[in-house]
Order: C-alpha cells, then sequence, then structure tokens
C-alpha cells in the first residue's frame, strides 16, 4: 500500500500473546514510534477507511490515497489521540477531512452545512433491507446520487454502524444535524429505489 512508501515499517515481528493489541494500545505505542503497531493498526482498518472514502469520493485511486494520508496521519499525530473516541470514530473523522479536503481542490460544489431546525424520523428503518445482498447494486447507485454531505451520513451510519453521537463527532455537527440528514437521505434514497420499481414497502 502506499502509506508503506512513506513510512517504511519493520520487518513483521511476533506479537507476544500477553501484548495487549486493542486499537487504543497500537496507538500508544505508534505514537512511542513503534512501526510495528502501525502495521497491526493498519492491517486492521485500512479497508474499512478504503470503503469510506471510496463511497465518499466515487473514485478508487483518490481512496487508495485517503488511506495512505489517514496514516501519515496516524504516525504523526497519535500523540495526540486523547483516547475520549473510539480509535475508529478517530481514524474516519481523519478521513472525512481528507476527503474533504481532496473535493475541495477538485470541485467548487458546497456541501449542505446548513439545517435550518431539527426534524424527528418518523419512517421505519429501511437498513435491514437496505443491506440485502440482492439490493446492493440497486442501493449503491442510488448512493452516488445523494450529496456527498448525505452519502456519508449514510455511509457512518449503515455501513460503519456508528451511532448519531458518534458521527456528529466525526463530521463536527450537531447531533441533530446528523439526524436531519438522515432523514432526508433516506427520503431521496426511497425516492431513487422507487424510480427504479422498488416501493418503499419492498425496501
Amino acid at each position: 500500500m502506499i502509506y508503506t512508501q512513506a513510512i517504511s515499517p519493520a520487518p513483521a515481528a511476533r506479537v507476544p500473546a500477553t501484548q495487549d493489541t486493542s486499537d487504543e494500545a497500537l496507538v500508544a505505542r505508534i505514537a512511542g514510534r513503534d512501526k510495528q503497531a502501525l502495521q497491526l493498526l493498519y492491517s486492521r482498518h485500512h479497508v474499512r477507511i478504503y470503503r469510506f472514502a471510496l463511497r465518499f469520493l466515487n473514485d478508487e485511486a483518490a481512496a487508495e490515497d485517503t488511506v495512505s494520508e489517514v496514516f501519515i496521519d496516524v504516525w504523526r499525530q497519535a500523540e495526540r489521540f486523547e483516547g475520549r473516541s473510539q480509535v475508529t470514530t478517530w481514524l474516519l473523522a481523519i478521513a472525512r477531512n481528507k476527503a474533504l479536503s481532496l473535493l475541495r481542490r477538485r470541485s467548487s460544489e458546497e456541501l449542505d452545512d446548513e439545517v435550518a431546525e431539527f426534524i424527528e424520523d418518523p419512517s421505519d428503518n429501511p437498513e435491514a433491507a437496505m443491506l440485502k445482498s440482492q439490493r446492493a447494486s440497486v442501493l449503491q447507485d442510488c448512493l452516488t446520487q445523494l450529496s456527498p454531505a448525505h452519502r456519508e451520513i449514510v455511509d457512518l451510519v449503515y455501513y460503519h454502524e456508528k451511532s448519531v453521537e458518534e458521527v456528529a463527532e466525526i463530521i463536527s455537527v450537531p447531533a441533530n444535524t446528523v439526524k436531519t440528514r438522515m432523514f432526508y437521505a433516506r427520503k431521496r434514497i426511497g425516492e431513487l429505489m422507487a424510480a427504479k420499481g422498488i416501493s418503499r414497502t419492498q425496501i
């Protein structure tokens, strides 16, 4: 992977059975310049970050670059991690910032950051059916048609199973904003699915 070109990892070594390999412990070791810990964290989370970046950017090469940049930042900034959130939340927040910077560089499109009020979501949760394999290709096509702001909400909630509070932390907006965007994202997905001949009762 690309990040290894910037940070040459030490040869893989056997991890002692008694050594703590939790995400938090790995970040602490990375802060102490432990390259093996970086390798372990990378192997554990690079696919998750790549998929998040890919859905956000819709560009495989850009997603790969984002993964590389995320772990370069982890190497440089591990000592700043205070453990107030899960490591995955921290990693996805870094990935989002990298992806947003890339989007700003390549496009003048602005994300919808203005939400006037909190809107409760009264609809039934569609997540179980959304994740059904036979709907995957149709759903993926629908996701690409959402705005970046709405697409990232759906991605974080359904694919990364983040809570509203965790999503709010990752994208730096109030929890009510997350709920509002989720409401509109699900509504739009319903409209797009209906346009493809799949009614809301089938979702």
